[in-house]
């Protein structure tokens, strides 16, 4: 549904991306991360016809974003970052406007607004002038004039950006209605957030893509080793000296003294946990908890911008 090949970008003599390449496969929903000037934006505007690379192409629903520019703006749904309001309408002018722009029929009119305000709950606000909204409301105002004319590709950048905790949650939770059946590329600095939507992120640093792949994916390939998370209740000394013993664990570490709360480091490349857990049985312990520690996404997101500005570092 969206593919980026060698999307590279330059404003002056300064490159914002280079040679960017993604897919976004139909009916995904993937994150794309990045710190802040990394080049999340400029690839966001580029797929949505909003500005031309300076090279390479992208097709967004088999649409090519130089050819059929005006096509793509029409069909897909789009977010952006600072959502371009008119203050002075109401609601429901406002959306009238942004669906006869987006070439929705006269007569499907009133249906699709009506649509798209029972989906972002706004019902009550829907005669209001948008001025004297809430910005969590103002934030449901854009993203209700994205899903004008049904659009199967979603592209949301920072769509809770600015918003409170209950104003967050609430977003998040049209978002994940939404996502059964569109394909969606969501921008967003609250990983956390990320990692409860998406399957898939693309993360992007410097303006060129570092990774690509599943949270799950990214963790076996960046953890050096596997890290078990153990609690035991009983008596648990023999068992502290037997499992510092047995092959393929590297290390135990109490995660507090006098506790019988465990992290053991073990070869990444063998599933110890069967062998632990008959360990302790043996040992005559009981088992509390058993299981892998993974990386947080913004583990995961620090070690690859680290790693690569580390990299440039030493290469300079």
């Amino acid at each position: 549904m969206i593919e980026a090949e060698g999307l590279t970008k330059f404003y002056g003599p300064r490159g914002a991306i280079k040679d960017v390449s993604f897919q976004v496969e139909k009916g995904e929903v993937v994150g794309f991360l990045g710190p802040n000037g990394a080049g999340k934006s400029t690839t966001i505007r580029i797929l949505t016809c909003y500005i031309p690379p300076s090279s390479g192409t992208a097709t967004v629903e088999g649409l090519d974003i130089l050819e059929d520019s005006l096509r793509i703006r029409q069909t897909i749904g789009y977010l952006p970052e600072s959502v371009p309001l008119y203050n002075e309408l109401t609601v429901d002018r406002f959306l009238r406007f942004a669906a006869g722009a987006k070439g929705v029929g006269a007569k499907r009119i009133g249906a699709e607004i009506s649509r798209v305000v029972s989906t972002c709950g706004l019902e009550k606000v829907s005669n209001r002038i948008i001025g004297n909204l809430s910005k969590g409301f103002k934030q449901r105002v854009g993203l209700a004039q994205a899903l004008l004319n049904n659009p199967s590709v979603l592209i949301l950048d920072e769509p809770t950006i600015g918003l409170d905790p209950t104003q967050i949650i609430e977003i998040r939770r049209i978002i994940e209605e939404l996502r059964e059946d569109r394909t969606i590329l969501l921008s967003s600095h609250i990983l956390p957030e990320v990692a409860q939507i998406c399957k898939r992120v693309v993360i992007i640093n410097k303006g060129q893509i570092v990774a690509t792949d599943s949270p799950a994916n990214l963790t076996s390939q960046l953890q050096k080793t596997s890290t078990i998370v153990l609690e035991l209740s009983g008596p648990h000394e023999e068992f502290t000296r037997a499992v510092e013993n047995l092959p393929g664990v590297q290390k135990v570490l109490r995660t507090s003294n006098g506790t019988s709360k465990f992290q053991i480091e073990t070869d990444p490349t063998v599933d110890m946990r069967p062998d632990i857990a008959a360990l302790a049985v043996r040992k005559g312990c009981g088992l509390l908890e058993l299981r892998t520690l993974q990386l947080s996404l913004e583990e995961i997101f620090m070690q690859l911008v680290t790693e690569e500005s580390t990299q440039e570092g030493a290469e300079s």
